[in-house]
């Protein structure tokens, strides 16, 4: 079974059994609940699904809805003017989509830099190349692509000397390896750590990748 095949398919019987089959949606109370809408529906190519004065469904593929958005009254969040940092110091930290190859996270990265949408953090972690955006709430979220050809071997590398060394992972410049993949070179290589560091710049890797824009 290929690859697409595998996060697409139903999930075969195992010892997950009694998990959910799969994460349907997610909500959340906003006052922006129309720079929410324009930006999902830039981002994810969203569409709404459902609007009413309090309530806005969205969607994004076959499901009724991916996300739901409950508007507040602006004042709130002058009431707590923090409350976007509050992830760098506690409880959920982002949420992660994935996509199916480097070609599309990279026309992802060009397609929304073309619109002012820049990441916050580039970094392969070493099993995933990764790319964090947060929207207009400060909600983070990362869109991944797998470093390696089966979930097996992703899922192996985190029981590797490499990982454990540098679970944290490599910086990379997007625009640098998108440059790379425009010029032809080989999606494979775009995967390996380090592949975005442009000539004559040393990777900044592990510890050294946080900062107060990346935490």
């Amino acid at each position: 079974m290929a690859p697409q095949d595998e996060r697409t398919a139903e999930r075969t019987p195992g010892p997950w059994d009694e998990a959910p089959d799969f994460v349907a949606h997610w909500v959340v109370k906003t006052a922006r609940r129309r720079e929410m809408t324009e930006w999902y529906a830039t981002v994810f190519g969203a569409r709404v699904v459902h609007e009413d004065s309090e309530l806005t469904f969205l969607s994004w593929d076959h499901e009724h809805h991916r996300l739901a958005l409950i508007g507040v009254p602006g004042f709130v969040r002058f009431l707590f003017p923090f409350a976007r940092y509050r992830r760098k110091v506690y409880g959920v930290d982002h949420l992660a989509v994935q996509f199916l190859s480097i070609e599309k996270l990279l026309d992802t990265y060009e397609r929304l830099k073309g619109r002012g949408i820049d990441p916050v953090w580039a970094i392969n972690h070493g099993p995933t190349t990764s790319l964090y955006y947060e929207d207009p709430d400060g909600i983070r979220l990362e869109f991944q692509v797998d470093n390696f050809p089966t979930i097996e071997e992703t899922a192996a590398f985190f029981g590797t000397e490499a990982f454990e060394k540098n679970p944290i992972g490599t910086m990379f410049d997007p625009d640098y390896l998108l440059a790379r993949l425009r010029r032809g070179d080989d999606p494979a290589d775009l995967l390996v750590p380090g592949a975005g560091t442009p000539p004559g710049q040393k990777p900044r890797t592990n510890k050294k990748t946080i900062t107060w824009k990346t935490l």
